[in-house]
């Protein structure tokens, strides 16, 4: 296997989240079993097979290996990926593309959605994604991945599979739609961003920045430039009923054992074990 940059990993309830996150140097997320992935902040080989990814922004430590994953997928005859990005964003790639596609003499063949608010993109029968708006320095996104399954209207709960089924051939809807939040992905955003998307302190697996831990630094700075203070997060500690919380993106201005320390010290029992620092 080639490494040829950081990836840490960890298994919650059959989901592999896999990836690497560091403020103002990279950041890229993938959960191999739901064929999806966040961000492109840097590409490690093995993330090339995931298929379809979500791009929250534009800031270059998240989408300036976007054309290497391209590049890759061509030159290993894999089908072209689909990346779904903001809506502003999709001229100014398509651009790009064109751009290292000349420099490159080589095609950077792939389907760029347009995202809004709001919007809900169908990945399977299975699996949907929800889009909703963060709070940053440029137009962001955060995402939420739901399981849905199909169960069946409590009125026929008594009724045999015959039944069941001249109802279903008669015309008549006899199940309902469930959905489950797995994996919620809030990028970079300051708390109002989080706070926007109630659903994500829903989610299974929640995924999100702490770029400041440390008491010094004031709050009203970071959330200016769109990021979130560990403070937020203790603000925060009853909304949150995710079984795993993954803080990432803490800035450089920290050695991890600085992060630890500080973490550790403001939240002992790491939100009841389901704190888990990314580092």
């Amino acid at each position: 296997m080639i490494e040829n940059v950081a990836v840490r990993s960890l298994v919650h309830k059959g989901l592999t989240i896999e990836g690497y996150s560091r403020a103002a140097v990279q950041t890229y997320w993938r959960i191999p079993e739901l064929k999806l992935g966040f961000d492109f902040g840097a590409q490690p080989w093995a993330f090339m097979g995931t298929p379809t990814w979500f791009l929250s922004h534009t800031h270059l430590d998240h989408v300036a290996a976007l054309p290497v994953y391209i590049s890759r997928r061509r030159m290993m005859k894999m089908e072209p990926p689909t990346v779904y990005l903001p809506e502003y964003a999709v001229p100014l790639i398509e651009r790009l593309l064109r751009l290292y596609s000349r420099l490159d003499r080589g095609r950077l063949p792939c389907t760029l959605r347009p995202l809004q608010p709001g919007q809900e993109i169908e990945l399977s029968r299975e699996l949907v994604v929800t889009v909703g708006a963060t709070h940053h320095t440029v137009p962001s996104l955060g995402f939420v991945v739901w399981e849905r399954r199909r169960k069946l209207k409590p009125e026929y709960f008594g009724l045999s599979g015959d039944q069941i089924r001249d109802l279903r051939l008669s015309g008549a809807e006899v199940t309902t739609e469930i959905r489950f939040p797995r994996v919620a992905y809030l990028g970079d955003s300051s708390p109002e961003g989080l706070d926007a998307n109630p659903a994500m302190f829903d989610a299974e697996v929640l995924i999100l920045e702490v770029t400041f831990v440390a008491p010094r630094h004031r709050k009203d700075k970071i959330h200016k430039f769109g990021h979130m203070h560990l403070d937020d997060l203790l603000e925060r500690r009853q909304r949150f009923r995710n079984e795993l919380i993954i803080a990432s993106h803490f800035s450089t201005r920290y050695h991890e054992n600085q992060i630890r320390r500080c973490i550790e010290k403001a939240v002992p029992d790491m939100l009841d074990g389901r704190l888990h620092l990314w580092l």
